[in-house]
């Protein structure tokens, strides 16, 4: 049974720091293309980064150069560091595989206040 359980999200201000973290069980994820993505409220969910089997890391051109994706093999842990974060950063922040996933966790909310 697979199960994603992603954590490190609550209330932070405009320009701070937040690191998210997605502890995957049932699954090796060093194998497999793990992302991050995240839906704003009245909004689609988005991909906000990935890493493949590789380590090769893609990022949504709202993000690219303040969230730094990552992932701990050995813990089977997927990692999202966000800097410089703004309100429309504002999300509930997902983990899981490229579309169509069936797994998916509970997220975890981000909010920045301005």
């Amino acid at each position: 049974q697979v199960r994603l359980v992603e954590s490190g999200g609550g209330l932070v201000q405009a320009g701070g720091s937040l690191r998210l973290s997605c502890t995957v069980s049932g699954i090796i994820i060093s194998i497999n293309t793990m992302g991050w993505y995240r839906q704003a409220p009245g909004k689609q969910r988005e991909l906000v980064a990935y890493i493949n089997s590789g380590g090769s890391t893609g990022y949504a051109d709202s993000v690219k150069g303040r969230f730094s994706i990552s992932r701990d093999n050995a813990k089977n842990t997927v990692y999202l560091q966000m800097n410089s974060l703004k309100p429309d950063d504002t999300a509930v922040y997902f983990c899981s595989f490229p579309p169509p996933s069936p797994y998916w966790g509970q997220g975890t909310q981000v909010t920045v206040s301005s």
